[in-house]
């Protein structure tokens, strides 16, 4: 039994597939009779199964070597396509970690989307993207890493349009899709060109390449660069960051998996990557240099936020930065141990904003408050996701973040330690301000009556409460809690305390007049219009595209479908001429045939005749 439940692990995929498909059928066009609910009891149930295969054989394969399958996709005309899949410790445990995470987020949209008539097709959704992530988990191939990748990104355009009558959820779709794909454009050039540079698409063959490859400077450069591209749009870095911004008008559910596993599964791929991108030193500088520009400039951002999601999607932009900074410097293992503590505690975070605006109408946190007392699970939720997420002893990105802080000061880079001490402070205040200003405060319009959530949601958000809170004991029984320097553990548990404290003393001092206007307006609608990204795209990138799109449509107006409108109204008007040569006498017909001969002849013999003209 064992053995059959590790040599089919490649079944956790087909799962979440297989829900997904079920739940299609309680779309109105089938199944009316019993309403579109059974689709979100099929999926769960389906989850939950890839959910306990995966925490079953995690003890399994443990300590043993990884199990690997490859299936022939193709072989002809000398290619040779497979997919291969392979299972370890890791793979095994991200597996687990997708699956209960979109087990509570399919619960707890159990209780958001209560009235909602789109079960089928939102179920279904969360279905493929569970599929493929853990699909993309399994796989060691990077073509069909990037064929579940695409997939990942049409999926979130249907997730994001779920409520396409509503015209900013089509323009979030719209720009989720388009600012993706010019990631997933220029990742494809660089792995079509892995294969005939390093002869395989396997991921396991590629590290094994790349320790003793020689490339060609400009050639490693361009491929490296290649292979960031299509990971900082999946992991929403600058300059393809505003995406993630815009996702948000979809449902909070999906926003739980976006930011929680959709966005750092980018980062997993970069990592699968990093071997060949390490052969290039000026793509690992431009890989950390995006991500630590991204951190910083987003963890800003998002103190200038009144929408609560926002605030979750600047910090998670922010995280992912700090990921790719990781990455980097070589800290493999450490990016993912972050991923780990970063997904744990933004899923508490996402699902605490799920419960309030759930019954609070409206998401602007200005015009919130007084909640703590009325959300028994979300108050308590949004407290420890936010301990969790910054460096507090002993909660979880404390750890992460202390080794990174480490990692950083091994390396000679105390002005990058600085900064990551910076973003460490500014994300605990902009959590601050935003817990301040929901939670506390006196009650408004919008929070008198605000019952409590249904219990799926507020299940769901207890339960990653316990999760967060027993995180650090998960790490130690794995034996993946990494050691730590006095140094940058007290330094950034210090800047933690700095960006809590000083946010609490704004936002949680009933004597502090709200909103607070500490920092001249111009600066803060720098940082709340996102540095006016928007509107520098539009004056630019923009601005030439619908230039160029305007030149080349005159040109096919009028100079390629001109050409051809007048060689048909030349024929038109020929033909017109020409009926007026049918007479019906034979003597005329014959008269036509025997001059197009002679004409016919005549252009012919000239190239003969011509020099004999003198």
């Amino acid at each position: 039994m064992d053995r059959w439940i590790i040599d089919n692990l490649w079944l956790v995929p087909t799962y979440a597939l297989f829900g997904g498909l079920l739940a299609l059928l309680w779309s109105p066009a089938f199944i009316r009779r019993t309403g579109p609910r059974p689709a979100g009891y099929f999926n769960i149930l389906s989850t939950g199964l890839a959910f306990l295969h995966s925490a079953i054989a995690l003890p399994l394969i443990w300590n043993q070597p990884e199990a690997t399958i490859s299936f022939n996709w193709l072989d002809a005309a000398g290619l040779n396509v497979d997919l291969d899949l392979k299972a370890s410790v890791v793979n095994v445990g991200t597996m687990a970690l997708i699956s209960g995470i979109t087990f509570l987020a399919q619960l707890f949209a159990v209780g958001y989307m209560e009235m909602d008539w789109g079960w089928a097709r939102f179920y279904s959704l969360l279905g493929l993207f569970e599929g493929g992530m853990c699909l993309l988990v399994l796989c060691d191939s990077a073509f069909f890493s990037y064929i579940v990748l695409e997939i990942l990104t049409l999926g979130t355009y249907l997730l994001v349009g779920l409520w396409f009558s509503q015209p900013l959820v089509v323009t979030g779709a719209r720009d989720a899709f388009l600012t993706k794909r010019v990631g997933d454009l220029v990742l494809l050039m660089g792995v079509v060109a892995l294969l005939p540079i390093a002869g395989t698409w396997n991921f396991t063959d590629l590290t094994e390449w790349a320790k003793t490859a020689e490339l060609d400077p400009t050639v490693a450069t361009l491929l490296g660069l290649a292979l960031v591209a299509g990971p900082i749009g999946k992991c929403a870095q600058i300059p393809l960051h505003l995406w993630l911004d815009e996702a948000m008008e979809g449902p909070l559910p999906a926003s739980i998996l976006r930011n929680a596993v959709v966005v750092p599964i980018g980062a997993w791929v970069l990592v699968k990557f990093q071997p060949v991108i390490a052969l290039s030193p000026v793509a690992v500088t431009v890989e950390w240099s995006v991500g630590l520009v991204t951190a910083l400039l987003c963890s800003a951002i998002a103190i200038a936020q009144i929408d609560i999601k926002r605030v979750l999607s600047y910090a998670t932009s922010a995280y992912m930065g700090l990921v790719f900074v990781a990455i980097g410097f070589g800290q493999l293992n450490l990016a993912l141990l972050l991923c780990l503590t970063y997904s744990v505690a933004m899923v508490l975070l996402t699902m605490s904003a799920g419960c309030v605006i759930a019954n609070c109408v409206t998401q602007d946190i200005t015009q919130l408050g007084g909640l703590w007392p009325k959300r028994p699970a979300a108050g308590p939720g949004f407290l420890v996701g936010m301990l969790g997420l910054v460096a507090v002893p002993p909660l979880g990105c404390f750890w992460s973040l202390s080794a990174l802080g480490g990692a950083l000061l091994d390396a000679h880079q105390p002005l990058i330690f600085a900064a990551l001490l910076l973003i460490n402070g500014m994300t605990g205040f902009s959590l601050m301000r935003t817990f301040g200003l929901v939670f506390f405060g006196s009650e408004s319009p919008m929070t008198e009556r605000a019952p409590e959530v249904l219990w799926p949601m507020s299940f769901s958000t207890l339960v990653m409460v316990g999760v967060v809170l027993h995180l650090p004991l998960l790490l130690i029984q794995w034996q993946v809690l990494p050691s730590l320097g006095t140094t940058e553990a007290i330094a950034l548990a210090t800047s933690s305390l700095i960006g809590l404290g000083s946010a609490a003393a704004l936002y949680l001092n009933p004597q502090v007049v709200k909103p607070v206007h500490s920092i001249p307006a111009p600066i803060r609608d720098f940082f709340a219009y996102d540095l006016y990204t928007a509107k520098l795209y539009r004056n630019t990138i923009v601005l030439v595209v619908g230039a160029v799109s305007g030149v080349l449509f005159w040109i096919d107006r009028f100079i390629v479908d001109g050409f051809v409108n007048a060689v048909g109204a030349l024929t038109v008007v020929g033909g017109q001429g020409l009926r007026y040569n049918t007479t019906g006498q034979v003597q005329f017909y014959a008269l036509s045939i025997l001059l197009g001969v002679v004409l016919f002849g005549a252009l012919v013999a000239w190239p003969i005749l011509a020099p004999a003209v003198p």
